[in-house]
């Protein structure tokens, strides 16, 4: 053990490792530019050739990351991108980044993992260090990958190596790269944690070692879980002062002066992506097998899950105002993303916004720069594509809804434009346009 331990971190000083990267997502891609940055010669395997077909011609299919990292992985010889899972025979460490979905029953999916874990224990040889980097519930890593990797006869913390590292991925956000957001690292035993810790060290600015692989995967959903609570809250808190003719906003910025004791969230039209509305249930599932409820969790839950019906809601009354019926409503939506400035819907509130309109009987379409055709979902199948946004589409919609507030959009030629704007970011006024006057002409911009 000892041998193999020390050749293998000998291999990631002189960065001779090669790295294996198993899932070229919205993860695996950005993480690949890291480990490349680093110095070391990377294996990007995906299941999914259009992928590898992408990149063989640098042709971008995540657009944040921008053409020239594409052009320098068509042209670079240290990347490798293949769907032939026999290569990955000769990484050193193989890192895992692939969906963590839930079932049909808000049960954890972990059949990417699995999956991925069968594939890389085909290979699997003497001396390697596995890692995995999607979000799941405590003893995952351990107890679910450790035994199919036991199977192959090759003995865990002795012949290899087996570690669990969570993404921290914030896609599209400046100065967030994966090379700068610090990572956190715990093995199934210490020696392994402490040969992935030597890894990626060497690949992002900052590594923390925690004592075991179930404290990481904790602190991971720990991290979600914050945020999922959080914008839970404040949603409330915002349908209780819309009622109570109260600026949810103006509330926000005002707590916000204060410099201790207060951390600013913000509401929205739902919870997108996918981390926020999927890995707290991972522990609500895991919680139940000790025998406690998650009451927090749940709750958060019930208040996201309500908030594309309090904006349809709102564009409904919005029509009604306005002497118009939601039913044969031109209704058109801002932004489809799940955050602003991404081609990102996975998870996107705007999915269910849209076929709740076209239940009520409004006709819907929809404009987002950065998604051109509305993206498939396991749960939702809307056939629409994104429209030109022109002075005359804007004037024939009797409502505007703004479900994302990317900056590329000219917020002051939708107010211009617009009979009515519904906006559930608070886009309109952070671009810095002058309201209407309510009690005058002109567009009505109403806050959701």
């Amino acid at each position: 053990m000892d041998e193999l331990a020390s050749g293998l971190r000998s291999r990631i000083e002189s960065k001779s490792a090669i790295i294996g990267i198993v899932g070229l997502g919205y993860v695996g891609l950005p993480l690949a530019r890291a480990v490349l940055d680093a110095g070391y010669q990377v294996i990007g395997y995906d299941i999914d050739q259009s992928k590898i077909d992408a990149i063989k011609a640098g042709r971008p299919y995540i657009h944040h990351l921008g053409q020239e990292f594409f052009d320098r992985l068509k042209s670079q010889g240290s990347f490798e991108a293949t769907t032939d899972a026999s290569a990955l025979a000769r990484a050193d460490a193989i890192l895992l980044c692939v969906p963590t979905p839930l079932g049909a029953h808000k049960e954890p999916d972990l059949t990417y993992v699995l999956d991925s874990t069968r594939l890389v224990a085909k290979t699997l040889r003497k001396g390697q260090l596995v890692v995995l980097e999607s979000t799941t519930y405590p003893g995952t890593t351990r107890d679910e990958m450790g035994p199919i990797l036991d199977a192959t006869g090759l003995k865990r913390n002795e012949d290899y190596f087996l570690a669990y590292s969570p993404e921290r991925e914030d896609p599209g956000s400046a100065g967030r790269s994966a090379a700068v957001i610090p990572k956190l690292v715990g093995g199934t035993d210490p020696v392994s944690g402490q040969i992935a810790l030597e890894l990626y060290k060497r690949i992002v600015a900052s590594a923390h070692l925690v004592s075991t692989a179930e404290v990481a995967e904790s602190a991971k959903l720990l991290e979600n879980i914050f945020r999922c609570v959080n914008i839970a809250m404040v949603n409330e808190l915002k349908m209780v002062f819309d009622r109570m003719h109260i600026d949810i906003w103006e509330v926000i910025a005002a707590a916000s002066t204060k410099p201790f004791g207060f951390m600013p969230f913000y509401p929205g039209p739902g919870l997108g992506g996918h981390c926020i509305p999927i890995d707290p249930f991972y522990l609500t599932w895991k919680a139940k097998e000790v025998g406690l409820p998650t009451r927090f969790i749940e709750l958060s839950g019930e208040i996201y899950t309500h908030m594309p019906h309090w904006v349809v809601d709102k564009v409904q009354a919005a029509l009604n105002d306005h002497g118009k019926a939601v039913k044969g409503a031109d209704v058109l939506v801002l932004g489809v993303a799940y955050k602003k400035n991404i081609d990102d819907g996975r998870e996107t509130p705007a999915a269910e916004i849209i076929e709740f309109l076209i239940e009520r009987g409004a006709r819907v379409g929809y404009h987002d720069p950065h998604i051109p055709r509305f993206p498939r979902m396991r749960d939702h199948d809307i056939v629409l594509h994104s429209e030109a946004l022109t002075p005359e589409r804007l004037a024939a919609a009797d409502a505007v809804v703004i479900v994302t507030d990317h900056d590329a959009v000219d917020y002051a030629a939708v107010v211009k434009h617009a009979k009515m704007v519904v906006d559930t970011r608070n886009a309109v006024r952070a671009a810095g346009v002058t309201l209407p006057d309510p009690s005058g002409a002109g567009p009505r911009v109403v806050g959701a």
